[in-house]
């Protein structure tokens, strides 16, 4: 039987969870379409059950999965840290590997329809007016790989690069190419993603790119004023 695959996406609030029998997506969910609109402060609570509801339109037993791969970030603090969480668990409950992907990798691999060959720039809002991106390019067979460690930069200067290099496509939410990072994307990057090997499951967190929100405010009300 060819191997099942379980992937996690949290980078955004909207999470998402996706069934892949050997390179084939068999069953995808979004967080939002579990039960509608579900306000951001909630999503975190639904990737167990989004879990549970993938497994059921598959027809799968959580048992029968050969991994699971999560989406490392950058993106959303608490999203993240909840997808993050969710997958050592259930890689811990089940014993099997837990394996990493580049959350902007999974923007390009997610595109529907999907991207040709060429260079783009994957784009995900990193609030206070900037952006995680990385540079990923889709070789001629197909292969989907970054090119360049993620990085922060202003909206400005995204726009400046786009603007010096027309060549380089932008593509996530907003963008010219409008995408998001979603758990089906494994699918066209598992051989790489096996490759790179499994990661410490005990230590293992997500990249979350940067400084969360609350903690910049805090740090800030608590600065010593001159």
């Amino acid at each position: 039987m060819t191997e099942l695959t379980l992937a996690l996406e949290g980078s955004t609030y909207a999470g998402s969870v996706a069934v892949i029998r050997g390179t084939e997506v068999i069953a995808d969910v979004t967080l939002e379409g579990i039960d509608g609109n579900v306000p951001a402060a909630g999503r975190g609570e639904r990737m167990l059950p989004a879990v549970a509801e993938c497994l059921k339109r598959s027809g799968v037993n959580g048992r029968d999965v050969a991994r699971i791969i999560c989406g490392a970030g950058p993106g959303r603090f608490t999203s993240l840290r909840v997808a993050g969480a969710v997958a050592k668990g259930l890689a811990t409950g089940y014993a099997i590997d837990l394996y990493a992907v580049s959350s902007l990798l999974l923007i390009v691999a997610a595109a529907d329809p999907s991207l040709g060959e060429g260079e783009y720039l994957a784009v995900l809002d990193a609030m206070r007016g900037d952006c995680f991106c990385a540079r990923v390019g889709i070789a001629a067979d197909g292969v989907i790989s970054e090119r360049g460690s993620a990085v922060v930069r202003s909206s400005r200067e995204i726009q400046e690069l786009a603007t010096a290099e027309p060549e380089l496509r932008l593509v996530g939410p907003g963008q010219r190419i409008a995408g998001a990072p979603h758990a089906r994307g494994v699918s066209k990057l598992l051989p790489q993603i096996i490759a790179a090997g499994p990661v410490n499951l005990p230590s293992w967190e997500p990249d979350y790119g940067r400084l969360p929100e609350a903690q910049v405010k805090r740090e800030a009300a608590e600065r010593p004023v001159r």
